[in-house]
């Protein structure tokens, strides 16, 4: 039976009316969703507090990304912080607060019910920073959403005021029992992902930004570091956003760090090149940093210490505070030199080496003048193999499994002085294995004992020895 037009023209409209209803529903189901996922709370798990000399840091760790506003207040000087539909339930009585710049964590009435407001109070007036940290890359599975508030003091207490505060405990702008260093502390190692935010780096053919995988090496590093007693591992920067690369070295500093090592990826203008090599620092350009610290204010009066109390002539004071920093950056080159050549026999099981030998150039992020500092080029993202290599989270892995195994074998061998490890070091007996014309007086002369008490500690009945024999040297 033939249609009407009429009915083909009823048909179309119910047609159109049951698309309109569907439309309408699945849209209303959307922001329904969206209302829903909006509104859930985000919760707070961790917070933590540091300071330094010239910068404190709160972090507080979300289970959700976090929405955040702040302004700042004076008279008195405090910082006011509005967290979005952030559960208050956290409290900051377990937060142990040092230093001198925050005398308070609190929280005030929000702006809604829903919502968290904390106010820190500041003891003058501090430069605010805040940004976000999301674990973006799959080598952070367990990683929380962060929010960082830095507070830099525009003039933190010079050396000298420290110097001061240590010698005569009075100083009341510095907390001097958080300046004096524990004999048993941590040996701190600074890693330096490079590059970042509005600096990608270096991009390979299949568009790879070299940021991405220094963020990832150095966190993996990081994790390796800090899950060994006695190290720790402080990262310049956990997500993707800049810093200047003379900032860096100051992050060691700020930091008293025992190493710096800053992580790249190289390249060139053709895909041929590839290997890894390791960077320290050119003598040239520690010359010319020596001169720039020499000219900073009362510097030489700050490496000489007690002894510049007693040098009455200027000229002669830099003098001195010239030949003094020279040997210590001599130093610090020499050591960066000897773990450089530790890195590259580790990284040969790892990857092919463009350079067999530790190379040395005018960088800025290894200026640090009193830190060993190395940069660590992991191969060259311009090759696409190894572009291909350095996308594969295992290959990664092992490249960061060969810097720990350096860096722990160098600090073994080395503790720097007042770390847990250095402690350990000299705190074992030494021992003595007897070579060919060696008897019991000469050894214990050698070693500043006596025969009786070397006797004594290896329950020896006479004065023979036998070749290959071991015996522990009393303390």
């Amino acid at each position: 039976m033939k249609k009407s037009a009429g009915t083909y023209v009823k048909q179309a409209n119910s047609a159109i009316a049951l698309f309109v209803y569907l439309t309408f529903t699945v849209f209303a189901l959307f922001i329904g969703c969206v209302q829903s996922v909006s509104a859930k709370q985000v919760n707070v798990t961790d917070v933590r507090f540091s300071d330094s000399r010239d910068l404190a840091r709160i972090v507080l760790e979300f289970d959700e990304p976090p929405s955040f506003s702040y302004f700042s207040l004076a008279n008195p000087e405090r910082v006011v912080i509005d967290l979005q539909n952030v559960d208050n339930a956290f409290n900051f009585s377990s937060i142990g607060l040092s230093g001198n710049k925050v005398s308070k964590l609190r929280h005030s009435t929000p702006i809604t019910s829903k919502d968290s407001r904390i106010v820190i109070e500041t003891n003058k007036k501090l430069s605010v920073r805040l940004f976000t940290l999301t674990p973006a890359d799959e080598d952070v599975k367990q990683a929380r959403h962060r929010l960082v508030i830095e507070l830099i003091d525009p003039n933190p207490p010079s050396e000298v005021a420290i110097s001061n505060a240590r010698s005569n405990n009075a100083d009341p702008n510095v907390a001097v029992n958080a300046l004096e260093p524990d004999r048993d502390r941590d040996i701190i190692i600074v890693i330096d992902a490079g590059h970042g935010g509005v600096d990608p780096g270096s991009i390979g053919p299949a568009g790879t930004y070299e940021k991405h995988i220094t963020l990832s090496i150095s966190k993996m590093l990081a994790r390796q570091i800090n899950a060994q007693p006695g190290l720790r591992a402080v990262l310049t920067r956990e997500g993707d956003y800049y810093i200047s690369p003379n900032d860096r070295p100051e992050i060691a500093v700020r930091e008293n760090a025992d190493l710096l090592v800053s992580i790249h990826a190289d390249a060139f203008t053709s895909p041929q090149p590839r290997g890894g090599s390791v960077w320290f620092l050119s003598k040239g350009r520690a010359d010319s940093e020596l001169g720039r610290l020499l000219e900073q204010t009362e510097r030489s009066s700050q490496l000489l210490g007690p002894a510049a109390d007693i040098i009455e002539d200027r000229d002669t004071e830099r003098y001195f505070a010239e030949t003094i920093l020279n040997m210590s950056m001599d130093l610090f080159r020499a050591l960066s030199y000897e773990l450089s050549h530790e890195l590259i026999k580790d990284m040969k099981g790892v990857t092919r080496m463009h350079k067999s030998l530790p190379q040395s150039a005018s960088l800025a992020v290894l200026t640090a003048p009193e830190t060993p500092s190395i940069l660590v080029e992991v191969g060259f993202i311009s090759n696409p193999q190894e572009e291909k290599n350095l996308n594969w989270a295992e290959h990664r892995q092992r490249l960061a499994n060969a810097m720990y195994t350096s860096i722990k074998r160098y600090f073994k061998k080395t503790p720097p002085d007042g770390t847990a490890w250095a402690l350990a070091k000299y705190s074992q007996p030494l021992s003595h294995k007897v070579v060919s014309g060696e008897f019991l007086s000469l050894i214990a002369q050698r070693y500043g004992v006596s025969v009786k008490a070397l006797k004594m500690q290896n329950k020896l009945n006479s004065d023979l020895l036998q070749v290959g024999q071991v015996l522990t040297i009393p303390k």
